[in-house]
């Protein structure tokens, strides 16, 4: 399995990556040679956070935890990662590695998405001009893979996000997919118009 471990606001420590390594090698039973891992260890406000992103076949597995000690928050982000895996393991062995090929597809598998997380100021401050303009905290890119909306559900849930931007494998149409206040799940579809 393919590790990349990086620190941010932190001093880069063997011992935290030894740590690391090890605690996510616990997964590569569940995911194999072929997966690969991305570990960003991060001290922001006196907290230690630990972002563990795995990638099975086609589908992300994503846990995260905050804590005043680093070893405990990596515990905790793969703690998430293998109750996931647990959750839909004979789901995620039915769809490792397989492909779908359609007309105009290779297009959607390249296709990237961005999205940033914004810090705006509030409704006060900007009426004072303290703080007038937003600014970018983090900024995520992934490729809009073709699934169907099960498996949309599915690695929504394996990112712990509250939404999803995908390619709908029967409507060949950009979708997204968000969790709602009420704990059900809303659809938001893209189609192209056609002007006739």
């Amino acid at each position: 399995m393919q590790l990349n471990i990086t620190f941010r606001h932190l001093d880069s420590s063997d011992s935290l990556k030894q740590y690391a390594q090890e605690k996510v090698g616990r997964i590569h039973k569940y995911i194999g040679d072929t997966g690969e891992a991305h570990i960003v260890l991060s001290l922001e406000r006196h907290l230690h956070h630990a972002d563990i992103t795995l990638r099975s076949g086609q589908f992300f597995l994503r846990g995260s935890d905050k804590s005043p000690d680093m070893y405990a928050s990596i515990d905790v982000a793969v703690d998430k990662i293998e109750r996931q895996f647990k959750r839909y393991k004979e789901k995620l062995k039915h769809h490792h590695g397989r492909d779908r090929v359609h007309h105009g597809e290779g297009a959607l598998k390249n296709l990237k998405v961005r999205y940033d997380v914004l810090d705006v100021p509030e409704p006060e401050k900007v009426a004072s001009e303290e703080s007038p303009h937003s600014r970018v905290v983090r900024t995520n890119e992934f490729l809009v893979k073709p699934m169907n909306l099960d498996e949309a559900v599915m690695q929504m849930d394996l990112m712990n996000n509250d939404f999803f931007v995908f390619t709908n494998a029967d409507s060949h149409e950009m979708n997204v997919l968000y969790r709602r206040k009420d704990g059900h799940f809303g659809l938001i579809e893209a189609s192209a118009s056609h002007s006739s």
